[in-house]
Formats: C-alpha cells, structure tokens, sequence
C-alpha cells in the first residue's frame, strides 16, 4: 500500500480496515480522482461474502478528506439500497455515514461491516423471495442456524442460482492447536448450490456440495482429501448437516492429534542428527539438520505430509559448500528424495535410523552431483 501517496486520513481509515476486519478484506486497485494524480484517494475492496468476494469502490475525496467515503456496489447489486432515504421531516435513522468522524481510524472499518451486514440482510431476502418451493423448504429448515449466507446468483448468461454458506462446527479450531499464530478464526464451510425454479419433490436431485475452509487451515487439515458423505434420495440440508460434522470433528480431532505425531518423529531425529536448526514449532511439518560426510557439510531439509506416517517425509539435501553460478548464487540442492525405507508400522525409533543408514550412502551420490554441477558451470 503506498503510504506516501494518499492522505493520512485516508491512509489511517484503510490501515486500520485491513489489519483489524475479522474478514480477510483485499484492495484489489488503488487509483486517484483529484487533481493531483499523485493523490490516491479510490480503492476497490474485495471483500469476502457467501465463500466468495464482492467488490466494492470506495471513493474518498483527496482535497477534502474530511468528508465521508461514497461506496459504489457492483453492476449486480443496483436494487441494493442500504440507507434508504426517509421523507421530509422523517427522522433518519443513525449509520456509519451520518456519524462519520474523519479523525477516527475506526469509521471506515465500521462502515464496511455495517454496509456487509445490510448486504446479508438484502440477499437473504432476496432468496426468501424466490418462487421455489424446494428452496423455500430447505431454507425453513436451517433458518434457525446461525452464521448461513446466501447469495441469489442470476444473469443474462447464466442459470438463476442460490448459493448458500452453512458455517460447521462449533470448535474454536484456533484455541485447539497449541501455539497457533492465526490472525483470522479458522472456519469450515459447505457450500450449497440450487439451481432455481425446479419443483419440489422427493426425487429432486441432490445440491451442488463443496466443503470450504480458511486457506490457512490447510497447514493442519486438507479439504482436498475430505470425501463427503452421500446426499441421500429426498433429504434436506438439516438431515444431512449432522451426519457431515460428525465425521469433520472425528477427523479434525485426529488432524490436530497427528501434530503430536509429527513433534514425536522431529524429536527422534534429533539422535542421530542432533538438534535441528529449523523446525516448525507449531504444526511440525518442517525441520532442518546439518549433517556431515567427512569434509563435505549438508542440510537436510524435512518436510511431513499431513497423512504422516502413512505417507514418508519428503527429503532434500542442501549443500553448504556448493553454489550455484552467478548471479544467483544459489546453493545445489538435490531433488526430492522419497525412494528409501519406510514403513508407517515402525516405531519413531526405527525410522529416524533407517532414514540416517539411507542418507550414508545417498549424500556421496549428492557430493558427486555437485561436483559434477561446478565442472559444467566452468
């Protein structure tokens, strides 16, 4: 963010938006209006809605910062009027806008979120009022849980749909991973797609299902590699919500305790290795050691997959004498090594050892390849 080149005040509103949203709220383009075209006082925000971005400009005045922000909703949002004007002599009701104060960093964050929240409002009603009878049962059914957003997807070139984001589990997943340095509340979701204007019946076919999370959630559990469960013929949503977290909690449970797992195997590589000079402290999935044959000093990088020990660390050896020409410079590093022995039945013990006989004899074929790197670089 160029902090030279926009208002203080502005800048402040902006700063405190993105480091403080619970939402992991993007500037997508930051442009000018004023005269000054070094004055950049217009931003597009991106910000996450229904497990996906809408897009809204923001637009400051950069000779008269003083003044509120007027927001500019996306094309497919002209019905939405968040403030609706009030007749003369009507009392307006109290928002961000009419109580803008320019010197507090917070206004614009509150506006943002206040403005989102209407946007909620706005497209639930928007689907509630669709004429489908299977939509408006399915959404009778879960109107009572908390956290669902919906979304009316419609347009010239594409099918109306109703895309819903059902909020699951109810474990705060940052408080049960130890150490954990998350900024955002780590959160799983299903997303729910129907087609409009189909009639309800019980042969209706099941809703388009993907499970999302939090992209930072994949450092602990992948959602790639999670299957769901079956859509059974003629059930809604509220009968198969319970099935699904139960299996999610049995598996984010296991997820968390391989953590352990991983820690246990680090710590055992300490033995032959001695202590690592890197190691990931809070989800185990990365270590590094310094090892030597003779004269010839290398690293060796660890890295464990969340399946382990089902599935092997990947290795890579690092040399710390040889390097790449200029003008990187850049170290000789080995490609990634997983042909060696390897049983997940073995105890931590035996694999930390077996992996220390393979590397005796593996790290004289990686001196003589960055041998043979340096004669060709000459």
């Amino acid at each position: 963010m160029a902090v030279d080149s926009m208002p203080p005040i502005i800048y402040a509103q902006l700063n405190y938006l993105l480091t403080h949203s619970p939402h992991s709220i993007k500037v997508e383009q930051m442009w000018s209006g004023s005269k000054n075209p070094g004055f950049l006082d217009r931003f597009t925000l991106a910000i996450p809605f229904c497990l996906d971005y809408i897009k809204w400009d923001v637009i400051y005045n950069a000779q008269f910062p003083l003044l509120a922000p007027d927001i500019i909703f996306g094309p497919e949002d002209e019905s939405f009027r968040p403030y609706h004007a009030g007749g003369e002599g009507d009392l307006k009701p109290k928002n961000s806008l009419s109580d803008w104060n320019c010197k507090d960093p917070t206004k614009l964050l509150s506006l943002i979120h206040e403005l989102r929240n209407l946007y909620m409002a706005y497209q639930k009603k928007r689907v509630g009022n669709v004429d489908d009878e299977r939509l408006k049962f399915e959404i009778n059914t879960i109107y009572s849980q908390e956290g669902i957003e919906m979304y009316m997807s419609s347009g010239f070139d594409k099918p109306e749909e109703v895309k819903f984001a059902v909020p699951l589990l109810e474990m705060d997943l940052n408080k049960m991973v130890a150490g954990s340095t998350w900024r955002h509340q780590q959160k799983i979701y299903l997303q729910v797609i129907y087609p409009v204007g189909r009639k309800f019946s019980a042969m209706s076919s099941a809703p388009r299902l993907k499970l999302v999370s939090t992209p930072e959630l994949k450092s602990l559990f992948s959602i790639d590699d999670f299957r769901l469960p079956p859509w059974l013929e003629g059930m809604c949503m509220a009968e198969y919500l319970p099935n699904l977290e139960e299996i999610l909690q049995s598996q984010i449970r296991d997820a968390i305790s391989s953590i352990e797992v991983r820690r246990k195997f680090i710590t055992a590589l300490a033995i032959p290795f001695g202590r690592p000079l890197e190691a990931d402290p809070v989800f185990c999935r990365k270590a590094t050691f310094l090892a030597c044959s003779g004269v010839f000093t290398f690293l060796v990088h660890f890295s464990l997959p969340l399946q382990f020990p089902r599935q092997q660390p990947a290795l890579i050896l690092q040399s710390s004498q040889h390097f790449h020409s200029p003008p990187g410079n850049a170290p000789i590093k080995s490609a990634i090594l997983q042909d060696y022995p390897w049983s997940p039945r073995w105890d931590v013990a035996e694999m930390t050892e077996r992996i220390f006989e393979y590397l005796m004899e593996e790290c004289l074929n990686f001196k003589k390849y960055c041998n043979e790197v340096l004669l060709q670089q000459r």
